[in-house]
């Protein structure tokens, strides 16, 4: 078996952001609070909230007057990434206030997720260009501190109330998510908003304090299922086992579309499935995503060909998260079928990791076509934030 071509290295990621000395009761960097999932809609108990979950970047808003801080996930800040953000925070929010939320994407009446991806970019000349073209927007769902007043020890009701206070109007590029309390209208919500971007509900006690990088919230999310070809995996970081599995679909142009990775598996697991999937290796160069390497690195700082442009989508030869990150695959014969179970869709591929259900022996893989995913109905965005 050929070995897959090596990328060109790199750049070397820029180092971290520094962190303002702001002039608040809350201060920078602060670990979001986090949710974990459940399979059903939480009943109401007299203390719960229900809000859309966003499909887009978690993001802590600190103002001190004319300094602005985005603070992220991963101590690496949205600050530079989002130049129309800094200034709508300035108009639209008070002078003095810490706000969690997410920055969103707007396209007409849904969210493009793929499209905020690609704002976060090395080159200030990009950032600016992109500001302009495709805006982002910020939607707040919590208030952490505003003034000289700390509020991350009361209850989320009362930090609630307190946010809407900050929203008498609607505003333009920083708005306030819909709530509500009744688990009956949530469940309305869970099913007519996916069609806007959104990609299920969160559930807030109402009695709870604000507490950082803890799971004391939970997201409920749509599951469905889909069956894909296996065209490759990609070994565990700890050695020559399986670590993710390469899935595919065909389209109507008859190529086969990398959709996605299935990779949540027992270490014991990993090691069978090499086993398993040995007699369906492949040579690269025969192998319907042989280019990918060239093909990705063209396609380096600019949106990925789809089905829909006319392209092959193939596997990145490099992450857009992590430079140093060995993206290469260990091509595989594509006559193998599995059944995945996923959550929603990114434009052509699975937006999240898909979760690995059975074999299908009884599927041929030219029979798994994009024609077997159900799309949500559409719904307008502009809906959802006028509620």
């Amino acid at each position: 078996m050929s070995e897959p071509t090596t990328p060109r290295p790199a750049r070397k990621p820029k180092e971290p952001e520094p962190i303002p000395d702001l002039d608040l009761p809350v201060r920078p960097p602060v670990g979001p609070m986090l949710a974990k999932p459940v399979k059903a809609m939480p009943k109401q108990d007299g203390t719960l909230f229900y809000e859309p979950k966003w499909d887009g970047f978690r993001c802590i808003v600190f103002r001190d007057r004319d300094e602005v801080y985005l603070g992220s996930r991963n101590e690496r800040p949205f600050t530079r990434y989002f130049p129309e953000l800094v200034e709508a925070v300035k108009a639209e929010l008070p002078e003095r206030c810490v706000v969690d939320g997410e920055i969103v994407l707007p396209s007409g009446s849904e969210l493009d997720f793929e499209a905020l991806q690609q704002r976060i970019h090395p080159a200030a000349s990009r950032v600016k260009m992109l500001s302009e073209q495709t805006p982002a927007s910020f939607v707040a769902f919590d208030l952490l501190a505003v003034g000289d007043e700390a509020l991350m020890d009361a209850p989320f009701a009362d930090r609630r109330a307190r946010l809407e206070e900050l929203f008498p109007q609607k505003g333009r590029s920083v708005r306030l998510t819909p709530v509500t309390k009744s688990d009956e209208q949530a469940g309305e919500w869970f099913e007519m908003f996916e069609g806007a971007g959104l990609d299920g509900i969160i559930v807030k006690p109402g009695d709870q304090p604000y507490t950082p990088d803890k799971r004391v919230m939970f997201k409920v999310k749509h599951e469905r299922t889909a069956d894909v070809v296996i065209a490759g995996y990609r070994e565990h970081k700890t050695g020559p086992i399986v670590g993710s599995i390469l899935l595919g679909l065909y389209g109507d142009d008859g190529r086969l579309h990398h959709v996605g990775v299935a990779a949540s598996f027992p270490m014991a697991r990993r090691a069978e499935l090499v086993e398993e999937l040995k007699p369906y290796l492949a040579e690269l160069g025969e192998h319907p995503w042989g280019h990918w390497a060239e093909q990705a690195q063209a396609n380096l700082g600019r949106p990925a060909a789809t089905p829909a442009t006319g392209g092959q989508r193939v596997p990145g030869a490099i992450s857009r998260w992590n430079a140093k990150k060995d993206l290469s695959f260990i091509p595989l014969r594509p006559e193998l079928v599995i059944e995945v179970a996923y959550d929603q869709m990114e434009g052509d591929r699975f937006r999240h990791t898909a979760q690995w259900r059975r074999w299908r022996p009884d599927r041929t893989p030219e029979s798994c076509t994009y024609e077997q995913l159900e799309r949500p109905v559409s719904y307008n965005l502009d809906d959802i934030l006028a509620r």
